[in-house]
């Protein structure tokens, strides 16, 4: 009875509603008419339905999709008749013939709905429920329904019959975060909504009328009777014929629910990342940053996820460079390797020739969710930072040679007196020695010839994130050996490291571009390399890496491969361990430790770093 009410209450308000507007508008605003008034009353907003996205590999392989929500837009003249007018003769049987707002119809609602004791036919119009979707909530009050009508009447006025029944197809809720015929037909049958059987088709439509009671996968018997009464509508109304109606009902309705695809999550969780800086750098919210407040930068900030958000909701294909065989390898090693054991790891992985990031591992078992220690993880790099501050500035300003001798005996700088590892001296070796041993000393001599200044500045080439002012200071003399307040990323050393491919560095890259779904480029990097190292120093540096694997602290990770080099890292009190290097086709970074820094000495001897990366690259 209160149901009943409740519409006879709505029937009543919405054309004393419309008549107050007009009152009310013909004395405040006699030189607007009523059309005037509402385009400033009812602004609707251009219409884009949020719609899946998805991330595809270097093969362009589908491995992510993102539902915000899970919806595929259909072109209207994509979308069978037969299913257009099984929501028509349902949900609004005069929407051609009315203008958005339909009084007889929720008359005639509320007696069908009343013998069939249930929600057979909808009291609003397809336009409003479209307007219901589109721009307010479903709350049922009084203030809603006339919200509803007002819109619904603009809706009319700005887009034809043909667009409003479209967007309302692309719109409606199927369930199970899926919205519109598109996604429906393809989340519960796998197939293109063309493609359905008029079955099917009465069957997704018997859905969105209520989408709980009529769940496909958890109330089938529900749906199925409320298809059968779909397909009574269409024989009655003269769209198919006694027989055929029986045809339809008794073909079997077999689910073939489609699973969403979600894989690589170590991979996928950073190009989320990578995205949100590829819009930032392109829609000029960086250089926004640059000179703001606090406040400002707060404010820009949410603006930018804002935007990130809109951009990932509008249905768009992100091409990345995952190899999916090498990421399955990396995942394998570093999970392999560290088996059970309370240390974690992280990896990644890149492509020589294209800079681009092709496998990155966050942690072993990684979930999607988690902490990814590839490139949020900021620890001390330890000693594989030599080539970076210490031998490659060095020789880049010396031309010394790999055979030159510096001292490995003990040294200071002021106020900075680090020991050999072995707390031994070792009197005057050659570089190629003094860097395959990992000798301290001889780091530090070269840092201070090259001097503090000249050589940090050779960091801020590279793109490590959480670089300081004090890192950065003539006096940092530790920075000599790995000592940093925030420290890099596995990510981070490894990008460093394809210097030494060819002496210049280019960002690495897990986005190649991101297109819309016609394949049009929305946005891509524009990515120059920078020379680093001259070519003579780079083919030093590459000789350096290579003793450390044939004759020094590397040799566990002797890939075999036709070059290999690399450089091992152990931070204080061996909190960290690290290898980073390179082979012809890959440079690889890999770091094992604790989430919760403490000592790890008793897998010195075992090298998991060492192993990790030979198991990747070779």
């Amino acid at each position: 009875m209160r149901t009943v009410f409740g519409y006879l209450l709505i029937v009543l308000l919405v054309p004393v509603t419309v008549l107050l507007f007009y009152i009310a508008n013909a004395e405040a605003q006699k030189v607007q008419g009523f059309d005037e008034v509402m385009e400033e009353k009812v602004i609707l907003d251009e219409v884009e339905l949020p719609q899946a996205s998805k991330l595809v590999d270097k093969n362009g392989e589908t491995y992510l999709e993102i539902h915000q929500p899970y919806r595929v837009i259909v072109e209207g003249e994509k979308i069978p008749p037969f299913l257009k007018e099984l929501f028509i003769q349902s949900e609004d049987k005069d929407f051609y013939e009315h203008a958005g707002i339909n009084a007889a119809a929720i008359m005639r609602a509320m007696l069908v709905n009343a013998q069939a004791d249930e929600i057979e036919q909808g009291a609003s119009t397809i336009t409003q429920q479209l307007a219901r979707n589109l721009y307010l909530s479903h709350d049922r009050t009084v203030a809603r329904k006339i919200s509803e009508t007002l819109y619904a009447y603009q809706l009319e006025k700005d887009l034809s019959k043909d667009e409003i029944l479209n967007l309302y197809l692309n719109a409606i809720y199927f369930g199970h975060q899926v919205y519109g015929v598109g996604a429906a037909s393809q989340y519960y049958f796998q197939k293109d909504v063309s493609e359905l059987t008029k079955a099917q088709m009465a069957f997704i439509a018997s859905i969105p009328n209520n989408p709980s009671l009529y769940d496909p996968l958890n109330r089938f018997d529900n749906t199925k009777n409320r298809q059968e009464r779909l397909i009574d509508i269409m024989e009655r109304e003269g769209f198919i014929t006694a027989a055929e109606a029986e045809e339809i009902k008794k073909e079997p309705i077999k689910l073939q629910v489609r699973d969403r695809i979600d894989k690589h999550a170590n991979y996928s969780t950073y190009v989320t990342d990578e995205l949100k800086k590829l819009i930032a750098q392109t829609e000029g919210f960086n250089q926004q940053m640059q000179n703001a407040t606090k406040e400002e930068r707060t404010l820009i900030q949410h603006k930018l996820q804002d935007r990130v958000e809109e951009v990932r909701s509008s249905g768009i294909i992100i091409h990345t460079s995952l190899d999916p065989a090498m990421q399955q390898k990396t995942e394998q090693a570093v999970s392999g390797t560290l088996g059970n054991s309370s240390v974690q790891g992280s990896a990644a992985v890149i492509d020589n020739e294209t800079r681009d990031i092709v496998a990155l591992v966050g942690g072993k078992d990684f979930h999607k969710g988690e902490f990814n220690r590839s490139f949020q993880g900021f620890r001390s790099p330890g000693s594989t930072i030599k080539p970076l501050v210490d031998y490659g500035p060095y020789i880049e300003k010396t031309g010394a040679g790999v055979n030159s001798l510096v001292s490995a005996n003990n040294y200071c700088a002021p106020g900075y007196c680090p020991d050999n590892y072995s707390h031994r001296e070792y009197g005057m070796v050659t570089l190629k020695e003094a860097f395959a041993k990992s000798h301290n000393t001889s780091a530090l001599r070269l840092f201070m010839q090259t001097g503090p200044k000249e050589a940090l500045s050779y960091l801020e080439k590279f793109d490590f994130e959480r670089l300081t002012e004090s890192d950065m200071a003539a006096d940092h003399y530790s920075a000599s050996l790995g000592a940093f307040e925030h420290g890099m990323t596995t990510l981070e050393m490894a990008g460093a490291y394809t210097s030494f491919i060819d002496g210049t560095f280019t960002s690495p890259r897990a986005i190649q571009k991101v297109t819309n779904l016609k394949g049009e480029v929305l946005y891509e990097w524009k990515d120059e390399p920078e020379r680093v190292w001259s070519d003579a120093t780079t083919q030093k540096l590459r000789s350096l890496l290579t003793a450390v694997i044939q004759t020094g602290t590397g040799k566990e990770a002797n890939p075999g491969t036709p070059y290999a080099g690399g450089k091992t890292g152990t931070s204080a009190n061996v909190h960290d361990l690290w290898f980073v290097g390179l082979t012809n086709q890959y440079t690889a970074g890999v770091w094992v430790g604790k989430d919760n820094p403490d000592s790890i000495s008793y897998l010195e001897s075992y090298g998991p770093q060492k192993i990790i990366w030979r198991r990747i690259v070779r």
